[in-house]
């Protein structure tokens, strides 16, 4: 009988088979993702299958289309709301929109963007300041139907509630029922919001820069990854900015103890913005 220790052990040999099968199967690379975040999200596919073990899932792996596309599901990351943190959005317009007010022309990258939320989000105050004329947003992941949900921004109607208290405490200046149109059971953002925004496949673990952007969006994102993965991805960011440029994470994230931590300043350390220093 396994000790507690072997247990432990052991199924980190499994999840590490795992991954090293999905990457052989999918080019999908999870093995630096947060080691907690993979075992939970495996864990789930386990139960629902019917497996005893997480090695159980190989042959699926590798012979069930199916399978592996449910598996891949699972460890995409889509949780996202329009306007989620409020408080974020108001630095936003505080911070960094005198700004990028100044350029002719304003590259806007939401990385990771999951089904587009935050991403109309920006766009709805580009427009209310005057700004989104002169922009253009880039909003990737690498979740392909996710893309596909994004670009076609229709939402279950009883999410409009949330929405519209995020949209006026984010500092909104009009009536959020400006920006969708309502039927039956969802509610469609309004076509003018979707002009300027190119979604397209990107992925952070295995893809290269996205040049010279004037602000970088990725929020929540890096939380599910490993220092090591947490640490190249902030330096493809960097490497993606012009010199000025703004860079967002999540509440929970930071540039802390990474490469690049010397090569911003901090522009509001309760919303995790960094302004990439001109050298």
């Amino acid at each position: 009988m396994e000790s507690d220790r072997e247990l432990v052990e052991n199924e980190d040999i499994e999840v590490e088979l795992v991954l090293d099968a999905l990457l052989k199967k999918s080019d999908y690379d999870y093995r630096n993702y947060s080691r907690s975040h993979i075992k939970r999200r495996l864990s789930h596919r386990l139960t629902v299958s019917g497996y005893n073990r997480y090695s159980d899932m190989i042959p699926d792996i590798i012979y069930n289309p199916q399978f592996l596309n449910k598996l891949l599901s699972d460890l995409s990351i889509n949780v996202t709301e329009m306007f989620r943190d409020p408080s974020f959005f108001l630095e936003l317009k505080d911070k960094i929109f005198p700004y990028i007010k100044t350029y002719p022309f304003v590259k806007i990258w939401h990385a990771g963007c999951s089904s587009g939320q935050e991403v109309y989000s920006m766009a709805i105050l580009l427009s209310e300041d005057n700004l989104y004329e002169k922009s253009q947003i880039y909003a990737t992941d690498f979740n392909r139907e996710i893309l596909d949900v994004a670009k076609r921004a229709i939402y279950p109607i009883d999410t409009i509630k949330k929405y519209t208290n995020n949209y006026q405490q984010g500092g909104g200046q009009n009536s959020f029922a400006d920006y969708y149109i309502a039927d039956y059971d969802s509610a469609a953002i309004i076509p003018s919001l979707k002009k300027n925004v190119l979604f397209s496949f990107h992925n952070l673990v295995t893809d290269g820069i996205f040049g010279e952007m004037h602000v970088i969006v990725c929020r929540n994102v890096l939380i599910y990854f490993d220092k090591e993965l947490q640490n190249s991805v902030l330096k493809l960011f960097y490497e993606s900015l012009v010199p000025g440029g703004f860079l967002c994470l999540g509440s929970k994230e930071s540039i802390r103890f990474s490469e690049v931590e010397k090569l911003f300043e901090v522009v509001s350390s309760s919303e995790k913005i960094f302004r990439k220093r001109v050298c």
